[in-house]
């Protein structure tokens, strides 16, 4: 087993890039709705869940291997889907997608990401599995049927379907940086901010353009900058999406559907009843409604509710290798994570997310070993403390 490097921890990439980026972008991705209590609390209950460690087990051979969504990945993870990730690095989710296909794991685009989905899957190595790709329901249906089309051509497999954003939630820190404001005041504040930062406006604001939605090209003709295309995407967010939608949904892809934001029981079994391939526990990385569960926090009466019945993930909170071995043992099948690679794209860029990867298989890996488990799929409550969760 390889010795860890510096930077060690998510947390570690998370200083670099604030160093690195304008704060609004800074603070995009690191906040949270209103308060921020279920952005903290995501974490923190991370932090309560104890494990029960075993001895003179042998552990000479540990396999870390899982089977996400039908495709082989090198351990129970996958990397969610983060928008403006083209805003942290130059050609953001490009640089991503190498980086999880290098470790064999998924990447997940999103609908509101920088780069196109042709160049993201021309990013990947040869034989490579194309990328994940999430799915925002917009009211124009029309948008929505040649998003689909585009990412079946594209060879994608999987769609993330986000079902927590019939609006968006009250970004308190956006207000304040300027980002939830167009006008001259908040371009002006904005501005300095880039002022403050001449390595990230060289090498994202000049050599990384377009700064558009890739993925939205075709359905904003005309559209010469983000603050064009984010103007569209805001007035599209449809707050009449119901489960019927799914049910188009069905009708219009092909390939395997999870669906994204998830947080109580009665909703993991509509979401079962729809015939939705899996479900992606979520609290939208306590970006959404302010006072919600922790994902971790909700995972078991969701696994339990479901019964194995379909595949559940977890995202939200998840800052290290343990923390997959937890979710793992409190019922997921595996995790997605958002803010630790992206904060590692915005410090490093693609080696810097390979070594973040790298080093949460290592840990993953030494937590199954300290607990006397060998396989990453028999990872269960008889890992875990006798009331810990």
């Amino acid at each position: 087993m390889k010795a860890l490097s510096y930077p060690a921890t998510a947390l570690d990439w998370r200083e670099r890039a604030r160093r690195r980026l304008p704060r609004f972008l800074f603070d995009y991705l690191d906040g949270g709705a209103s308060a921020e209590q279920t952005l903290a609390a995501n974490v923190q209950d991370f932090c309560r869940v104890r494990l029960r460690q075993r001895v003179l087990v042998d552990v000479g051979a540990v396999d870390t291997r899982a089977r996400l969504a039908g495709q082989d990945c090198a351990m129970p993870l996958a990397l969610a889907p983060v928008g403006l990730a083209g805003m942290m690095a130059r050609r953001g989710e490009a640089q991503a997608m190498r980086a999880a296909s290098s470790a064999g794991l998924p990447f997940t685009l999103s609908t509101v990401g920088i780069c196109a989905l042709d160049e993201v899957c021309a990013a990947a190595p040869a034989g490579s599995p194309p990328p994940w790709f999430q799915l925002y329901m917009l009211r124009e249906r029309a948008a929505v049927r040649a998003l689909l089309d585009k990412a079946w051509q594209a060879g994608c497999r999987t769609l993330v379907f986000t079902v927590d954003l019939p609006a968006t939630g009250p970004r308190l820190r956006d207000v304040r940086n300027g980002l939830a404001h167009q006008g001259a005041r908040a371009g002006l504040l904005r501005a300095a901010q880039v002022l403050a930062r001449p390595r990230w406006a060289w090498d994202v604001a000049l050599r990384g353009k377009p700064l558009t939605f890739g993925c939205l090209t075709e359905q904003v003709p005309g559209g010469r900058d983000l603050n064009a295309f984010k103007a569209w995407v805001d007035a599209q967010f449809d707050p009449t999406v119901s489960w019927r939608d799914i049910d188009w949904l069905r009708q219009h892809w092909h390939g395997r559907l999870l669906l994204k934001g998830i947080l109580d029981a009665q909703d993991a079994r509509a979401a079962l009843d729809s015939g939705a391939d899996g479900i992606v526990v979520s609290n939208h990385g306590g970006r959404q409604l302010d006072g919600v569960p922790s994902t971790i926090a909700a995972l078991p009466a969701i696994a339990a509710a479901v019964g194995g019945r379909t595949e559940v993930l977890l995202d939200g909170g998840v800052r290290s290798g343990t923390d997959v071995f937890k979710a793992l043992a409190l019922g997921a099948h595996g995790v997605l994570i958002g803010r630790a690679w992206i904060w590692a794209l915005a410090g490093g860029g693609e080696a810097a997310v390979r070594q973040l990867l790298a080093s949460w298989q290592r840990e993953f890996e030494l937590a199954m070993m300290l607990t006397g488990v060998t396989r990453a799929a028999d990872i269960g409550a008889a890992q875990l403390e006798t009331g810990s969760a």
